[in-house]
């Protein structure tokens, strides 16, 4: 998503990314080199966009290059052919022709790998050469970024010529060398083991549009290019490139049309002058005050696009606003010139790098689908002006929805920040750079342990590009393996959405830790996947209702302080409290299981209702005035979070009988029915009128999960004294904020009286 490279400046490197089927972390153990049955058999990697270590897979066979098709194509293949050209293993596989189509002979057909064979001939498939596939279906595979210890590599792994595949601003301006993002310089394309200029004879707006998006920014502007001019006649360039020529909806450079330079071109660029371009920064990446206010200009109102459920910045899934209600895209025909439409929409983020749900693998979505088969020629301003078909029922299901990921601008967060002390590079105590401005050498550190928590950890494993977090580590005395002994950074604390540990808020300079040894330094588990609970809704508003509860049958609901705290003053066991009570369903749609942050041995037996609590608080219920006052509360403990029931094809795993495990897998859902204990908000003490009720599932972070905005559900409530009606029931940022402001003030609420 954004590049870095090691230069006497801060620059800009575009590594040009694609879609691929994602796989876990976990990846069987490499048997050692695979070598062909034969001096016949070669292997490389070609097609675009592509890197070193993936693209389109290629074999040479009986004197002829050609393809794999994708036919029953599995990670096991990948992993056999991986190890063809010398590299540990697979990470992932490629359908589609993601990298482009071949041409020439479709090899093998059906191969199916257990993962472990020596060669790709020792594979089941169907005879080489016999295949029924076309070159739309060739495989791809990505292969681990690491080599074969002792490989010598007989394979062929090409860069085609036709192609430029890293791309570069290199800044002259004296400012613009220690500043990121990088938003104005000299476009250079990678060529052998340096860098090489594009020739220009004229402005090209097009062209410079293509080259912004690829660096991340949303558009371009005028560059003063006689200042460059004055610049470039004291240097001597190496040009690469001439007439370069788009149409302004290529995603990469090297998808429009130029002519190479052949040999000696150092002045084969008679009148023109390197290419320069300068971009405009999305409101992210913003510098400055001039900027940010030109930038809030622009972004006045609401966006109507958005992206959700990514693990890093610029990706997710893709939600549009439509009748004041988020809503997902359905992907099919969804490709990268809509994607790019969406990226550039409100001017946010650059164009995309892949597309569709393998792209980032968000959660699914949720509620409506607002778009089908949107077809974008790529020069749209805006996603609603794209040909599209509104959607059915029977069209498509929330696990097509739509997705991208995006190039985003080079900021180098990425190297103020590292881990030491962990098992795997996924886990460790945190320690951050300071001073490392005006080209001084960063001073490492450790960051204060107190407070820390899943938020926190959240932005550290987003900022290290690990992913989500799995866990926020207060002590860290058993990762106890660097010499970094100073804590340079405390009192942090952040809302879960910033880019790197110093946009937090925290203690600066002055730095406060009330335990300074190393072993309450801030530690992190990273993972790529977490899990995302969403509760149903509509089963709220369909279930809600009052009971008069005796006294007598409440003295387990007291003891787990599940009563109003004016339930200690009544006269037990006379009299009764009111309840509003109703269903919990609690899904499940995110990546990862759902599990308590405790473990067994410290889950707590409560001898009166005869259960474990693996989580103290589970959910908050809450009765609210219009002004967010709280009149009436409650709140769940985890009596056992356990699979109810699953989606089809999906298996239950976690069950709380016999002291079994506890969790919630991806797919299931957990339900709390009406008439258990605790599920319900004592609301004796609440007056009539009109109120809001809000639950909200995990609300003290305890688990991470990779969206906590849809964590809070609200309704309107409407309560005389004797009954309730409890109706618009919708997910916290369902929709718009104009619709929130008229679901707050309805009629007869901001009195609250009944109307």
């Amino acid at each position: 998503m954004g590049g870095c490279g090691t230069w006497a400046w801060p620059e800009l490197l575009v590594l040009l990314g694609s879609a691929w089927l994602w796989v876990g972390s976990a990846q069987p153990t490499p048997p050692g080199p695979t070598q062909a049955p034969g001096p016949q058999l070669r292997f490389r990697l070609a097609g675009y966009p592509r890197k070193h270590n993936e693209g389109r897979i290629e074999v040479f066979y009986n004197d002829e290059w050609g393809t794999i098709c994708d036919d029953d194509f599995t990670l096991g293949n990948a992993h056999v052919l991986c190890r063809h050209l010398g590299f540990v293993a697979a990470t992932g596989w490629a359908h589609s022709a993601k990298y482009g189509k071949g041409v020439g002979r479709i090899w093998l057909d059906n191969v199916n790998c257990a993962g472990s064979e020596r060669s790709i001939g020792d594979c089941k498939h169907r005879g080489w050469g016999n295949s029924d596939c076309s070159h739309e279906e060739d495989a791809g595979v990505v292969c681990k970024d690491e080599r074969i210890p002792g490989f010598k590599d007989s394979n062929v792994i090409e860069t085609e010529q036709s192609h430029v595949e890293e791309v570069r601003l290199r800044p002259v301006v004296s400012g613009g060398r220690r500043q990121l993002p990088v938003t104005e310089g000299i476009v250079e394309v990678r060529y052998k083991d340096g860098w090489a200029q594009i020739c220009a004879r004229g402005g090209a707006s097009h062209n410079s549009r293509v080259i912004c998006g690829m660096m991340g920014f949303p558009a371009e502007k005028k560059v003063n290019r006689n200042f460059y001019k004055l610049f470039t006649e004291r240097q001597q360039p190496n040009y690469r490139l001439h007439s370069v020529s788009c149409m302004g909806t290529e995603v990469h450079l090297s998808m429009c049309s130029f002519e190479f330079y052949q040999g000696n071109s150092s002045a084969a660029c008679g009148a023109g002058m390197p290419a320069v371009v300068s971009c405009v920064p999305g409101p992210l990446f913003a510098t400055g005050n001039a900027h940010k206010k030109k930038q809030r200009q622009q972004q006045q109102g609401q966006a109507r696009i958005r992206l959700k459920g990514g693990a890093r910045v610029g990706e997710g899934r893709v939600e549009v606003l439509k009748s004041s209600e988020w809503g997902t895209i359905c992907d099919e025909r969804w490709n990268l010139q809509s994607a790019t439409v969406v990226l550039r929409d409100r001017v946010v983020l650059g164009i995309p790098v892949s597309q569709g749900p393998e792209s980032c693998c968000p959660p699914a979505g949720t509620g409506p689908i607002h778009l089908n088969e949107v077809q974008c020629r790529g020069t749209e301003k805006s996603l609603w002006n794209c040909p599209f078909r509104n959607i059915t029922q029977e069209d498509c299901k929330h696990t097509e929805d739509a997705a991208v990921r995006c190039n985003i601008p080079y900021m180098g967060y990425e190297n103020l920040i590292r881990l030491s002390g962990g098992r795997s590079r996924f886990e460790g105590r945190v320690e951050v750079a300071v001073g490392a401005g005006d080209g001084d050498q960063p001073r490492w550190g450790l960051v204060c342990g107190e407070g820390w928590g899943t938020l926190e950890a959240m932005v550290a494993c987003r900022q290290l590009g690990l992913g989500f977090a799995n866990h926020g580590l207060q002590e860290t005395w058993y990762w106890d393996a660097s010499n970094v002994t100073e804590m340079v950074m405390s009192g942090v604390k952040c809302t879960g959405h910033e880019m790197s540990l110093s946009h937090c808020q925290h203690h600066g300079a002055s730095v406060s830790c009330r335990n300074t040894g190393t072993r309450f330094a801030a530690g992190v588990i990273c993972s790529e996947t977490a899990s995302d609970l969403l509760l149903h809704a509509p089963l709220v508003q369909e279930t809600a209702y009052i009971e008069d509860r005796p006294l007598h049958m409440l003295y387990c609901a007291a003891e787990e302080n599940c009563l109003a705290s004016s339930a200690r003053l009544a006269n037990w066991p006379y009299g009764h409290r009111r309840l509003l009570r109703f269903s919990s369903q609690i899904h499940n749609r995110g990546r990862a299981d759902f599990r308590p942050k405790a473990g067994r041995h410290s889950w707590v037996w409560h001898e009166c209702h005869r259960h474990y609590h693996s989580m103290d608080i589970f959910t908050h219920y809450d009765i609210l005035t219009p002004n967010g006052t709280k009149v009436a509360e409650g709140h769940k403990a985890s009596f056992c979070l356990e699979d109810t029931e699953c989606e089809e094809d999906v298996a239950k795993r976690y069950e709380c009988a016999n002291f079994g495990e506890q969790g919630i897998t991806v797919g299931c859902w957990d339900l709390y029915r009406h008439d258990i204990d605790c599920q319900w908000i004592d609301i004796t003490d609440v007056k009539p009128g009109n109120y809001i009720l809000q639950v909200v599932i995990n609300p003290n972070f305890e688990v991470a999960e990779s969206d906590f905005t849809n964590n809070a559900m609200k309704c309107n409530c409407k309560y005389d004294g004797h009954r309730i009606w409890v109706h618009s029931c919708h997910i916290g940022d369902a929709l718009s904020e104009e619709a929130n402001k008229r679901f707050e003030q309805y009629p007869g609420q901001l009195n609250n009286q009944i109307s």
